[in-house]
């Protein structure tokens, strides 16, 4: 049975018992709901939430675990020389996945039997046509040891989904019948609901830590393998970024200066042309506009920050990199021959610039406004015009707050990705010249991640090491932002 159609019978079986318990903790009140511990409400979420949340949570495991199980167990039968191979492995299975897949379709479609399915023992041409059929392509014809292990998968994963789909329904019910039981008049629900509402708001902060602990041990231990076959020192003090995917390392050069170079470089441009509109903007609109003005402008200027960055992207390299070419190329109005194409560190850095402004703009604006009015009038009382208390008062007493306001769009510009990847090339270069192509650490990790590579190579694995250098870069912003928002907001407040 699918997974959602589990899914639907469990939902199906939580709203039954919702409406039942409900019913029956009325009669059992004799009608009148002031007898009751809690409100009927209370009662039928009780049942439906016993009646839910363990099916869906053994659900949940269950469909992460299956496949990882199958695997682990369908692997144990391809050769031992394969199995000694971590990415020979992994391409093995991807390979017997296929044909389990390629197999349930013919099923599915009547191109076949289950029983044809599961005894096929043709040869590995004739399966690689029958599948073509059905849509599956495969690069190559079908082994017998592929087939086998094939059909292997095929049986465990049905034999899996049977005893999943009989264990969920049956946790329902048990669930829902216990609840139903315990529903009565002086049942105390209402605590009953809420202590497990209260766990679940503790399980989706556990899932969020979890999953953030998980990346950070992920890229750490994939950072010390590739620490393992690249010297760290060439890796952190190298000037050359030149990988060399066919020596297995061995030609490579992977120098991580020009790109924490081009990060900072574009970064630095954006933060030029964010930090003074973002900043006016946000003077202008908590100090100068009206009302009516400030609705209308605050939400036009904070839709830049709904923008994709691949539209943004985009932008950069359709728009603004020809409007740069034709000013500042060799063929331009000014003549200067300073740019040889429209990807550049100042297109990337330009476009960048716009997508930040609502993250300065904002963050600002709310940061000037919480400054205690008694401030303003102080200062207007000494004779002080608006803009010198803009100058000598607000700014002064919002300023940790701005600081930090920066760091963290300095942050968001380190990170990001399509736009230097449209916008600013892809050349690895130590240079000052803002109209020469640069790339930076994210757009590398993506190029090195991107196609069939195997995660047992130098070029492959520093992607994770380019990941994580750029994870405590942020990092450190970020928490270098919030102490200095936290320090010193309490002088003011």
């Amino acid at each position: 049975m699918p997974a959602s159609w589990i899914l639907m019978i469990v939902l199906a079986l939580a709203a039954v018992g919702y409406v039942l318990a409900r019913n029956r903790a009325m009669a059992s009140a004799g009608g009148d709901q002031r007898k009751l511990h809690s409100l009927p409400s209370y009662y039928g979420t009780n049942a439906a939430m016993a009646a839910a949340v363990p099916a869906l949570g053994l659900l949940a495991i269950w469909l992460i675990a299956q496949p990882l199980i199958t695997d682990m167990y369908v692997s144990s039968g391809l050769p031992e020389a394969v199995q000694s191979d971590a990415g020979e492995r992994s391409l093995a299975m991807a390979d017997v996945r296929r044909v389990a897949d390629g197999l349930d379709a013919a099923v599915a479609q009547g191109a076949m039997t289950a029983e044809e399915a599961a005894n096929l023992t043709t040869s590995g041409s004739d399966i690689r046509e029958w599948l073509g059929e059905v849509g599956i392509a495969l690069g190559s014809d079908v082994d017998p040891t592929t087939l086998e292990l094939a059909q292997q998968y095929r049986d465990l994963t049905s034999t899996g989904d049977i005893i999943r789909s009989v264990l969920v329904v049956l946790i329902a019910l048990a669930g829902f019948a216990a609840a139903y039981m315990m529903t009565a008049k002086d049942f105390r629900a209402r605590n009953t609901v809420e202590r497990a509402i209260l766990i679940l708001l503790i399980a989706a902060a556990c899932v969020a830590i979890l999953t953030t602990v998980g990346i950070v041990f992920s890229l750490i231990f994939n950072t010390l393998d590739f620490f393992s076959r690249y010297p760290a020192a060439e890796f952190f003090l190298g000037t050359t970024w030149q990988p060399s995917f066919s020596g297995r390392g061995g030609g490579s050069e992977l120098g991580f200066l020009p790109l924490i170079w081009g990060t900072l470089y574009i970064s630095l441009i954006a933060l030029a042309v964010a930090v003074p509109l973002g900043l006016f903007s946000a003077i202008y609109l908590s100090e100068y506009a009206s009302k009516p003005v400030r609705s209308v402008v605050k939400p036009l200027l904070e839709v830049l920050a709904g923008i994709p960055t691949i539209v943004y992207g985009l932008f950069a390299l359709l728009t603004v990199g020809p409007l740069l070419l034709s000013a500042f190329g060799n063929n331009g109005v000014l003549q200067l021959g300073w740019m040889s194409g429209g990807t550049a560190a100042m297109t990337a850095g330009l476009v960048m610039g716009i997508m930040l402004i609502p993250f300065v703009s904002s963050l600002s604006d709310d940061i000037i406004n919480s400054v205690p009015q008694a401030m303003r009038d102080g200062s207007y009382g000494l004779g002080a015009t608006q803009s010198e208390t803009i100058r000598q008062v607000i700014l002064p007493a919002a300023l940790p707050g701005i600081v930090g306001a920066i760091l963290l769009a300095a942050s968001r510009a380190i990170g990001e990705t399509m736009i230097v990847v449209l916008g600013a090339g892809a050349a690895a270069t130590l240079s000052l010249n803002p109209f020469e192509a640069m790339t930076t650490v994210t757009a590398k990790i993506v190029s090195q991640l991107t196609g069939d590579g195997e995660f047992n190579s130098p070029e492959t694995l520093v992607a994770f090491a380019l990941g994580m250098t750029l994870f405590v870069i942020t990092l450190a912003l970020n928490i270098v932002a919030l102490w200095i928002v936290r320090r010193y907001r309490e002088q003011y407040e």
